[in-house]
């Protein structure tokens, strides 16, 4: 099944640890998807940029470091993998495609 997570104006994604969650960092905030429905589960509209390759969780990763992707602004495009790499991300600047 094929699933398109809509994040506008995305900037960074990364797995926690454990791949259970996805944290997205975006112009309008960062938002904390559940790998195992891709329901959003958390959101914060502040706005905390990923600094040196690496974000801050909210929601159920509240703190964590999490390891980032960033985009790729020439290409508008990023990929990333699932810590397990059972999970593929292509991402531009709307949304996420993913292929799992």
């Amino acid at each position: 099944m094929k699933t398109y997570l809509v994040v506008g104006g995305l900037v960074a994604a990364g797995f926690d640890a454990s791949g259970e969650f996805l944290l997205t960092i975006s112009h309008s905030g960062r938002v904390v998807f559940s790998t195992r429905t891709w329901e959003r589960v958390a959101r914060n509209d502040s706005l905390a940029y990923a600094e040196d390759g690496k974000g801050i969780g909210i929601g159920p990763i509240d703190g964590q470091t999490i390891f980032v992707a960033e985009m790729n602004f020439d290409t508008g495009r990023m990929q990333l993998h699932s810590p397990d790499r059972k999970i593929l991300l292509n991402c531009e600047d709307g949304g996420i495609a993913v292929e799992d």
